[in-house]
């Protein structure tokens, strides 16, 4: 435990915050005559922490970036991918408390378990010690990244059609032409027409 408090960069008052945290579902159904209790009330809270820092960093330090860009980047930084990370970062899975099943099963490494970790991870600084060291870890581990211009939009469709309403009365149009792959990864061809134009020609 103390090698996390020493990457997060803060330290405990109440060390079974962090231990809560730490503890997955498979792990607290395993052990009811422990009492453990799993991490997901705290994912809940820290969930609700990283939004709202993340939502008044991005207000604060882009005056001029309207809300469809605000939220694109709130959403960019707050992403599973991006929880991901910064688990790793942490060596969070390393640390997980997960039921028997789970940890033979690879739950260390798999993304939405680290993922909650992180936000769970959050709410137990935030608890423990206020708003202010949550912003802390939040700064340094994700809102960094944004300063790093790891963050910028790939919604090629918003982005186009941002681009044709500049001008008023135009109108895009979408058509599939062609899908393949695996149904959990399918890849889709759309032909796109402006006022009734197929772009490109």
């Amino acid at each position: 435990m103390e090698a996390l408090e020493e990457k997060l960069g803060y330290r405990f008052t109440n060390r079974a915050l962090l231990e809560n945290a730490l503890t997955h579902s498979s792990y607290a159904n395993e052990n009811k005559a422990k009492e453990a209790q799993s991490n997901e009330r705290l994912e809940f809270l820290g969930d609700s922490v990283l939004g709202m820092v993340t939502a008044d960093y991005l207000y604060r330090t882009h005056p001029d970036l309207p809300e469809g860009d605000l939220t694109r980047t709130r959403a960019a930084l707050v992403c599973e991918g991006s929880l991901v990370e910064v688990a790793q970062l942490l060596n969070l899975g390393a640390y997980l408390k997960l039921g028997k099943g789970e940890d033979a099963g690879g739950g260390r490494e798999r993304p939405s378990i680290v993922a909650d970790a992180v936000e769970a991870v959050l709410a137990a600084v935030y608890l423990d010690g206020g708003i202010g060291s949550a912003r802390k870890i939040i700064q340094k581990f994700i809102l960094s990244r944004e300063v790093a211009g790891l963050t910028k939009p790939r919604d090629y469709k918003t982005a186009l059609q941002e681009l044709v309403q500049r001008e008023s009365g135009q109108v895009l149009g979408y058509q599939l032409i062609g899908a393949e792959g695996p149904d959990h990864a399918k890849i889709f061809s759309v032909e796109v027409d402006l006022n009734g134009i197929p772009i490109g020609q």
